[in-house]
């Protein structure tokens, strides 16, 4: 059978310029030029040869839950805690509970925040266990 790794996760969003801002601030990510067209998509780096890719569809319509988000790892949780209260970002836990991050049955700390167009992202110290 074939080996696959993650490639690249592609966002469909409101307005890319602030989207991409969003992304830029909060993560520190670079852009990168997107070889694959001369379209408006933005394409943002996470390292290790993996991408965010930022597609603009101003008039769709954004529908996001919770139970679908992706999940970025750190060493230095906290730090990340405090960069997001200086951001005024507001963060929870999976019960909802506002600036409360959470620690699974298997000690993995994570928290829940969403981007401009309401798409759920949680971040995780889950680095720190593998």
């Amino acid at each position: 059978m074939s080996v696959f790794s993650f490639n690249h996760i592609a966002l469909s969003v409101k307005d890319v310029n602030a989207s991409t801002e969003f992304y830029q601030k909060v993560f520190q990510l670079k852009e990168i030029k997107n070889t694959a067209s001369d379209s408006k998509t933005r394409w943002l780096s996470l390292g290790e040869g993996k991408q965010l890719h930022l597609i603009p569809r101003p008039n769709a319509e954004i529908k996001t839950n919770k139970a679908v988000h992706f999940a970025l790892t750190t060493r230095d949780f906290s730090s990340f805690i405090e960069h997001l209260h200086a951001l005024k970002i507001e963060y929870s836990d999976w019960l909802n509970t506002p600036n409360k991050d959470y620690i699974r049955k298997d000690g993995i700390k994570q928290v829940y925040f969403q981007d401009p167009n309401g798409y759920w992202i949680e971040v995780n110290d889950a680095i720190l266990y593998n």
